[in-house]
């Protein structure tokens, strides 16, 4: 957590007004909008009120957490209050006193991202504000965050009196004008955020069209080269040899010789046009579409398109209409591929529409869960001879218009591919002089490169942790590391992945990484500590972002940078999922299917396992884990399970350690007495059950004292 950025005393009334006045300036100076800034001046100012009223004195300390964007602006008040006696109720708003404690609790918790109240019987009353940054904002460093708190200090507080006149205006104006400015704020803010999406399609766009030439351009060099080196040498030779007999350079031809040599050098000739055309394929196979599905709302697509040609709206005597999307599920598909589309059919639109409307719309196809988006326009119109022909290559209409309008020919073309690559087809409806109807049908999930939805078969003997990781790597590696541990591993790649998993099963843990593909997950840490159904479940943030401050700040249990070791990461999960009621168990023993059968029955009472097959392996995982119970095979292959044992009681480290020895040997008087006196249990194989094994490791456990 950085410095403070201010800290303010409330010992007097006129200190709530100037409260709010400060936060109002700290969130205008970070970058909050106005609402925003009244909206955290409000929260702010209720629970600074209730301190003064109830404590008579108190403070407010402002600060920014985190290193990441979006940062968090960190608001704590503190009293030496009564405390709130009734704050559960309150919490839950079933409680109201007299003076309206609760309200402003309540209305702050509602203002801010994240709220949380700590009020022990005569301890005073601890609140944590929390409201995470405008993502344009950026990360305000420590200089930068030093800097602010110098421009609060120039700034200074002004009259109370100035900011209580400064509220009863904002109040007025907004009596008088509410429903113009909200009509006003949001057209602005929907025109803004046209523009942003625009820009930031244009960007991804860009980025892909210059992957896609790096490649096309490595493809393009390996295949010239080996065309050159393969077909071209020969075929030039084949051809400047033919000339030269053609030319009489080594004397005359007869006839049937110049006529012989003509054949050669026409097949020459039309082996060398096969190579350009082979070179020609080449570069359109270089050019191969990767589909990067992700999920998106056709509103939000439609806002994109808006901002993007609106510029390109020359024509005053043309009105582009987007139409409002209703009732229409979201996409899971790729989105740059669909804006192509509709921009190619915009741009047509557009280009051939002299006067009317281009109008866009989008219908949902219920029995088939396909989306129709349609553009249509009032321009020149298509006969019908022509609907098929717009679709090929390189076909251009010739009409008076299409002279004066220049084009390639290729985007119609690109749009039927596109829309067959996402599993939908293109169509048009059109009459020469009564406009056109373009319409692409999508489905509403794209199937061949979607992941299949896991089935969240929850295993009642183990532990669930849903892990929220796009690596398919990862996934197996927590996998191998949990997986033989008492833990299920449930993978989620996406968000929405993560968010139908919770509302199948309830999770012992979440184990979430930050860096997902194309995806914030700091929005679902949020979303899970916010849910009063979900925030109970401990979550350990596992990731190469090095911003512990903030996953703590949002709610984060632990927090594991990548790479996580095997060990570290069964701490971390024991201690969240079942704080000492959980074990770790070594089961040492050389024969596997032994091995097998101990792991699930200790798996049922969800232990948290490890193994070694040899009796240095044994030890070595002794003194490095410090299980809370071994369980020990007699007949190991490099040291008896006897001198095993006689090691681990010679080690401080391990000599607490209770063993559960669990052997196939006969054992007689004097073996079973050398066995107690060394703090053993015994357990014989022939008598394994899951009752029996959990009765042994329990018995250990309460007493380390050897039994039989």
């Amino acid at each position: 957590m950085t410095p403070a950025l201010l800290k303010v005393a409330l010992r007097y009334e006129r200190d709530v007004v100037l409260v709010r006045q400060r936060a109002r300036q700290i969130a205008g100076l970070i970058g909050f909008d106005t609402q925003d800034q009244t909206r955290i001046a409000t929260a702010v100012s209720e629970i600074a009120r209730n301190a003064f009223e109830y404590a008579r004195e108190g403070q407010v300390e402002f600060t920014l957490e985190g290193k990441t964007v979006p940062q968090l602006l960190v608001i704590k008040i503190t009293d030496r209050g009564p405390g709130i006696q009734d704050l559960p109720a309150v919490l839950e708003e079933r409680y109201r006193s007299k003076t309206g404690m609760g309200v402003g609790i309540i209305g702050a918790r509602r203002l801010m991202d994240q709220f949380e109240i700590a009020s022990p019987r005569g301890g005073g009353t601890t609140v944590v504000l929390k409201r995470l940054l405008p993502r344009r904002v950026g990360v305000v460093t420590p200089d930068a965050a030093a800097k602010l708190a110098g421009e609060l200090d120039r700034q200074g507080p002004s009259d109370p009196f100035y900011e209580i006149q400064r509220q009863n205006q904002e109040l007025l104006r907004a009596l008088d004008e509410l429903g113009k400015r909200q009509e006003e704020l949001a057209t602005l803010n929907r025109e803004l955020e046209d523009t942003n999406r625009g820009v930031v399609a244009l960007y991804a766009e860009l980025d892909e069209k210059a992957d896609h030439l790096r490649r096309a351009d490595e493809l393009k060099s390996r295949f010239l080269s080996n065309m050159t080196h393969e077909f071209r040498t020969p075929v030039n030779s084949i051809q400047a040899l033919a000339r030269m007999l053609l030319e009489r350079s080594d004397g005359e031809l007869t006839a049937e010789q110049e006529r012989q040599v003509g054949f050669i050098l026409k097949a020459a000739d039309a082996l060398s046009e096969l190579v350009n055309d082979l070179l020609d394929l080449a570069k359109i196979e270089a050019g191969k579409i990767v589909i990067r599905p992700i999920e998106f709302d056709v509103g939000h697509l439609f806002g994109a398109l808006r901002g993007m040609l609106k510029p390109l709206l020359m024509n005053e005597s043309v009105a582009l209409v987007f139409e409002e999307p209703e009732s229409l599920p979201s996409l899971y598909t790729d989105e740059a591929k669909v804006s192509q589309i509709l921009r190619n059919f915009l741009s047509n639109a557009l280009k051939f529409t002299e006067r009317g409307e281009v109008r866009v719309s989008a219908r949902h196809i219920a029995e088939e869960n396909e989306i129709a988006f349609s553009v249509a326009d009032t321009g020149t119109g298509i006969a019908a001879e022509d609907h098929e022909r717009i679709f090929q290559e390189f076909t251009q209409l010739d009409t008076p218009l299409q002279r004066r309008v220049h084009g390639t020919g290729l985007g119609l073309p690109l749009c039927r591919k596109l829309a067959e690559l996402l599993g939908g087809h293109v169509s048009v409806q059109s009459e020469l002089g009564a406009g056109s109807t373009f319409t692409a049908v999508l489905p509403t999930i794209y199937e061949p490169l979607l992941p299949p939805i896991p089935a969240w078969d929850v295993d009642p003997r183990r532990v669930p942790v849903l892990v929220v990781e796009d690596s398919s790597e990862s996934l197996l590696l927590y996998e191998k590391m949990l997986g033989s541990a008492g833990f299920q591993v449930l993978g989620a790649r996406t968000l929405r992945e993560a968010r139908d998993g919770l509302a199948s099963f309830r999770p012992g843990a979440i184990i979430l990484d930050i860096m997902l593909k194309g995806e914030d997950s700091w929005t679902l840490l949020t979303e899970l500590k916010r849910h009063p159904d979900l925030r109970e479940i401990p979550v350990a943030v596992v990731t190469t972002v090095e911003d512990e401050g903030k996953a703590v700040a949002l709610g984060a249990d632990a927090f594991c940078r990548k790479p996580v070791d095997r060990q570290g990461l069964l701490r971390v999960l024991t201690s969240l999922t079942a704080p000492g009621s959980v074990k770790r168990v070594l089961v040492a023993d050389d024969e596997e299917i032994s091995r097998y059968v101990l792991r699930q029955h200790l798996l049922a009472a969800r232990h948290v396992i490890s193994e070694a097959a040899t009796g240095e392996e044994a030890l070595r995982l002794a003194r490095t884990e410090r299980p809370d119970l071994i369980c020990l095979d007699l007949g190991m292959p490099d040291i008896e399970g006897t001198e095993v044992l006689r090691r681990l009681r010679a080690d401080p480290g391990t000599r607490d350690i209770p063993v559960v020895v669990v052997t196939a040997m006969p054992l007689d008087d004097a073996g079973r007495h050398q066995l107690r006196m060394l703090s053993a249990h015994v357990l014989s194989k022939d008598t394994v059950s899951r009752e029996r094994v959990l009765a042994a490791v329990y018995a250990a456990m309460r007493s380390p004292e050897g039994a039989v």
